[in-house]
């Protein structure tokens, strides 16, 4: 019985040491930022790797689709401003790697 409940006791802690690294397998981090009338945007693994050939959706705030686009082998790209207002700017590098970033209208 005790043999038992070490078992599980072990098994338990190796989950929650696992789960972690489990959810950063498919985190991507995206950043925007303005400059004149064209908004770059830089997205990167959480190793620090780029994200290249990943697609970069933008959205006004009814949800609306604006543009889409490519990042390049560095993991940029960048449009001209399509509206002074807050957008949100979704990178989708594929298998599970996805994440946004909200680009206020007062950073424009």
């Amino acid at each position: 019985m005790r043999t038992h409940y070490s078992i599980v006791l072990l098994l338990s802690l190796t989950l929650l040491l696992i789960a972690p690294c489990l959810v950063l397998a498919h985190k991507v981090n995206i950043f925007a930022y303005v400059e004149g009338e064209t908004v770059y945007t830089e997205s990167y693994f959480p190793d620090g790797r780029p994200v290249a050939g990943g697609t970069v959706e933008v959205m006004d705030r009814n949800d609306s689709r604006l543009l889409t686009g490519k990042t390049d082998e560095k993991g940029l790209f960048s449009f001209p401003l399509p509206k002074k207002e807050d957008l949100t700017i979704v990178i989708n590098a594929s298998m599970g790697h996805k994440n946004s970033y909200l680009l206020k209208k007062t950073e424009m």
